[in-house]
């Protein structure tokens, strides 16, 4: 698959998955940001929670979920620490991980908290 063939599919599902947490109320405050660390997809805020988002997409939910990797996850990690740096509780900040999967059909499934564990 060509670069801007990938590049616009993950656009399309970047987007879908906005609309869901748009739809549930949240604010979608930074899309594509980028730390020193790298880039987090989508950030979203739940009152006083900042929620940051990775999509991922694939022509299902499981092979999606296949895409994110341990080095993935400490760079995500990173660049959400130095967010919430600039925000007003700083560190202390409430947040969470979560993971968004796109299928092939654009249905969308969000797993909260996906780096807990």
């Amino acid at each position: 698959m060509s670069g801007l063939v990938s590049y616009r599919k993950g656009l399309h599902a970047e987007e879908a998955v906005e609309r869901v947490y748009s739809l549930s109320g949240r604010e979608i405050c930074a899309r594509r940001w980028r730390g020193a660390s790298g880039e987090v997809d989508l950030i979203a805020r739940d009152g006083a929670e900042v929620i940051f988002i990775e999509v991922k997409a694939s022509r299902t939910h499981a092979e999606a979920a296949l895409k994110l990797g341990p080095a993935q996850i400490a760079r995500i990690c990173a660049s959400a620490a130095e967010f919430i740096g600039g925000e007003p509780a700083g560190q202390l900040t409430p947040c969470r991980f979560d993971l968004a999967l796109v299928d092939g059909q654009g249905r969308v499934e969000i797993l909260e908290n996906a780096f807990a564990a």
